[in-house]
């Protein structure tokens, strides 16, 4: 497509496109194309003028050939939108301001002063009836105050103040209406669901295929700790499905035959075939939406406490207005007082701060269920670690298979893989992925797979039990034994790796070994942490000690709890929250589930399985520890803010009392600043808490 370059300087570039005329669409499409070429920092499109400000890093030749290579049908069809962007709803509330102003110029200009004294009398049944309302429930709200200022100018037969106090009341209900939902919108739009990948059942076999593959229709298969990533209906087996985030259930329902499931939610027990009705996509945005409206009762201290007092100053300005008409006798004074509360101001920048916060999180790849994890981060002296997956790599790889009992190493690869396939852990992921590197493929031979939560998979392969897991597990619960002769082999098994242990039919057949690197940022990541006032650093794992106390030593955590159950790991941090601290843990796997839920606010890697993601309070996706560092300069830098828009509203509004009081400001010109500080407290409260960059300089 042809464009003008308008401007230039370094690194930025404004154009306009030579088109008739740009929908809100084609400006979405324009935007997110240009976001998608390599280097291009920030854009900024402005439809009605059908320009486009570009910030970029790359070369410029690449840029102008990119925009060159434009058409608004070619990327459409690159599917770069998402299905939801703000830009529509700003064009509603530009709109809805606009005309608000316009007709209220055009009323003051041109109506005759009966027709502005009806329409005054009309637009006040609104504000009356909503405070009628309120005093009827048996409460004092902003809306009290509001009836009571209209009702005293009409009374009074001052129609054009009681017109003027609508006009403000209007424009700060629009305005405040536009901030809270630009911010639920913005924060949704960075969120969504993250399953790349499926099992879809073709006749008797499964095949992983990408979820933007399947289609409705279709059937796939979700077994213990996977997430649903579609909606649709159980056609056969069962499982138990956790709903916390769609409904706040906090126990797991179980789903049959018929039942219908639901995207988003996680199998926490059992497997089940879903036919699925919709597609990727279908009704996700709305239900994010739900769950962020949710996430704004999860509220901080803070928030809380300036929810509850903005509820008490209610009956005191109320009071205070009675007040002042009794020793001043003036009604203009007495309206100053009413058109001025702390109400809206505290309940409409506090939640915006937090879900602002929320947002930011979204763009370092954190997801935060709500204010008050982010206040336990803030707060937090105590951090509990997972190893693998977590402070390790959630890659590992397989260094070694030692075999016993006479069998081939290739086999006994080939059936772990076939059983570990079905099962979302690193761990599993590192036998897999042997498996394909040595091309070893296989057809499904075994029977029903069964998930024994922090021990290991049992199945059966030719009529025999099939086991593979920990020590624990097959040795201690199982009853396996080292075959006759081989103890020694088995006494020499290499202590530095991590080690999975192959049993068939109650005897040893193989132990894989497998290598599981140290995160490079993890230890300079923990020494972050502590520089921000994290006392107590604690690395928990299932793993051996010899080479839990190993990793402990290289990443400078305070201790070391090895060889624990998921048990363990929460009564650890019940144990540590008895004492009086604040306790975040980080886990990735099923078998830390039990912790995430116990913790003050439970923090999972996304790589790891569905169920913890869903049960905790914190999702992670990047692939540095660094983020953490980042979440809790972050959470710390909104308590902050919060603390701050709590003083600047009381002061500044109890200033405007003062003055009203006074005589010094008429009682619109109050309004027209309370409404004006509300509206500038709030868009502050949706600018970012860290200056770009901050992650990186905390290296």
């Amino acid at each position: 497509m042809k464009c003008k370059i308008l401007h230039e300087s370094a690194g930025r570039m404004r154009v306009h496109l030579n088109c008739r005329r740009m929908t809100l669409h084609q400006a979405d499409v324009l935007e997110y194309y240009l976001r998608n070429v390599d280097g291009v920092s920030e854009v900024s499109v402005f439809d009605r003028t059908q320009d486009a400000v570009i910030v970029y890093r790359a070369d410029r030749a690449a840029l102008v050939h990119a925009l060159a290579a434009f058409s608004f049908d070619k990327a459409e069809t690159m599917d770069l939108v998402p299905d939801h962007t703000t830009r529509k709803l700003n064009r509603e509330f530009e709109d809805k301001l606009s005309w608000t102003v316009i007709r209220r110029v055009i009323s003051k200009l041109f109506f005759p002063l009966p027709v502005t004294t009806a329409l005054a009398i009309y637009h006040s049944i609104k504000y009356i009836r909503e405070g009628l309302s309120a005093l009827l429930h048996g409460k004092l709200s902003v809306a009290v105050l509001d009836a009571t200022a209209v009702t005293v100018s009409m009374v009074r037969g001052d129609f054009p103040t009681a017109s003027s106090v609508m006009f403000m009341l209007r424009l700060g209900e629009i305005l405040e209406d536009w901030t809270h939902k630009k911010s639920v919108a913005d924060l949704a739009g960075a969120m969504s669901l993250n399953v790349d990948h499926v099992w879809l059942k073709t006749g008797e076999t499964e095949v992983l295929v990408t979820t933007s593959d399947v289609k409705a229709g279709d059937r796939i298969v979700v077994r213990t700790g996977n997430l649903i990533p579609l909606d649709g209906k159980v056609v056969s087996g069962e499982a138990m499905v956790n709903q916390a985030s769609m409904t706040g259930e906090s126990m797991p329902v179980p789903k049959r035959e018929g039942s219908l499931v639901y995207a988003g939610t996680v199998a926490e027990e059992g497997e089940c075939v879903i036919c699925v009705e919709k597609e990727l996509g279908g009704g996700r945005y709305d239900r994010i939406v739900r769950m962020i409206e949710e996430s704004e009762k999860l509220k901080s201290t803070a928030e809380d406490k300036a929810s509850r007092l903005a509820d008490r100053l209610v009956p005191y300005t109320l009071g205070g207005t009675i007040l002042t008409y009794l020793i001043t006798r003036n009604v203009t004074k007495m309206l100053s007082v009413l058109m001025v509360d702390f109400s809206c101001a505290l309940k409409l920048s506090m939640p915006i701060a937090v879900l602002s916060a929320m947002r930011e999180s979204s763009s370092h790849h954190i997801s935060v269920k709500g204010g008050r994890f982010l206040e336990a981060v803030a707060q937090a002296n105590t951090v509990v670690f997972d190893k693998t997956g977590t402070l390790t790599y959630a890659t590992p790889t397989v260094a070694k298979i030692v075999t016993f009992g006479g069998n081939e190493e290739s086999e006994m690869l080939r059936l772990a893989a076939c059983l570990e396939e079905h099962y979302p852990h690193s761990m599993a992921n590192a036998v897999v992925e042997e498996a394909k590197a040595r091309g070893l493929t296989h057809e499904e031979y075994h029977s029903e797979v069964q998930y024994i939560v922090a021990h290991g998979i049992s199945s059966m392969v030719d009529e025999k039990k099939v086991l593979i897991g920990s020590a624990h597990f097959v040795f201690e619960d199982e009853g396996c034994r080292i075959p006759a002769g081989e103890q020694a082999k088995f006494d020499t098994l290499p202590a530095e790796y991590s080690h999975l242990y192959l049993c068939i039919a109650g005897e040893l057949a193989a132990v894989i070994c497998v290598h599981d690197p140290l995160r490079r940022e993890a230890k300079a990541a923990v020494q972050a942490l502590h520089a921000l006032g994290i006392d107590k650093i604690v690395m928990m794992t299932g793993d051996n000690r010899r080479t839990a106390e190993s990793v402990a030593a290289e990443v400078g955590v305070d201790e070391v709890h090895a060889e624990v159950l998921p048990e363990d790991k929460a009564a650890f941090i019940r144990s540590e929250k008895a004492a009086g601290r604040t306790v975040i843990m980080i886990g990735d796997g099923v078998n830390d589930s039990p912790a995430l839920s116990e913790a003050d606010a439970g923090i999972a890697i996304s790589t790891g399985a569905a169920i913890a993601r869903e049960i905790a309070d914190i999702t992670v996706a990047s692939e540095d520890l660094f983020a953490l560092v980042t979440l809790r300069r972050l959470s710390e830098a909104l308590i902050d803010r919060i603390h701050r828009n709590y003083r600047f509203i009381v002061s500044f509004n109890f200033s405007l009392i003062v003055l009203g009081v006074l005589g010094i400001l008429p009682p619109t010109t109050s309004a027209l600043l309370h409404n004006m500080s509300t509206l500038g407290i709030s868009l502050k409260s949706m600018t970012n808490l860290l200056p770009e960059g901050e992650q990186t300089d905390n290296r």
